[in-house]
């Protein structure tokens, strides 16, 4: 009976890791837009400046390829000509993850949207 609580929170931050991967992923797919367009802007699905990113852009879950069921959304939650926010929202098996949704930046500044420790949650 103990032991299932420390698995389960386990398998929960191997995801959040993961998907913490696939953010930073994605902040290189803003830069490699950025590069070409000279702007950030248009990243999003529909080409505006907020939502899932383009699917030419970078698959908008995780796990990334279709390895399952989503357990985070990524979206562009801000983004300008010269700035974004692009965040992982918890899905599925993740949406009571303590760490709540994962930030990022264009500069690289990391959060979260719950009250822990930013290295507790971005690991």
């Amino acid at each position: 009976a103990i032991a299932y609580p420390a698995y389960t929170r386990q398998v929960q931050d191997s995801r959040r890791a993961d998907c913490a991967g696939s953010l930073t992923g994605l902040a290189n797919a803003m830069e490699r837009f950025f590069t070409v367009n000279n702007t950030y802007v248009g990243a999003a699905a529909g080409a505006v400046a907020t939502g899932a990113p383009l699917v030419a852009v970078y698959p908008n879950q995780c796990p990334i390829g279709g390895g399952g069921p989503a357990t985070y959304n990524l979206t562009i939650n801000a983004a300008t000509p010269t700035a974004y926010i692009i965040q992982a929202v918890p899905a599925g098996a993740q949406v009571n993850d303590p760490c709540g949704t994962l930030s990022l930046t264009q500069t690289g500044a990391k959060g979260v949207s719950t009250g822990l420790p930013i290295g507790q949650c971005w690991r």
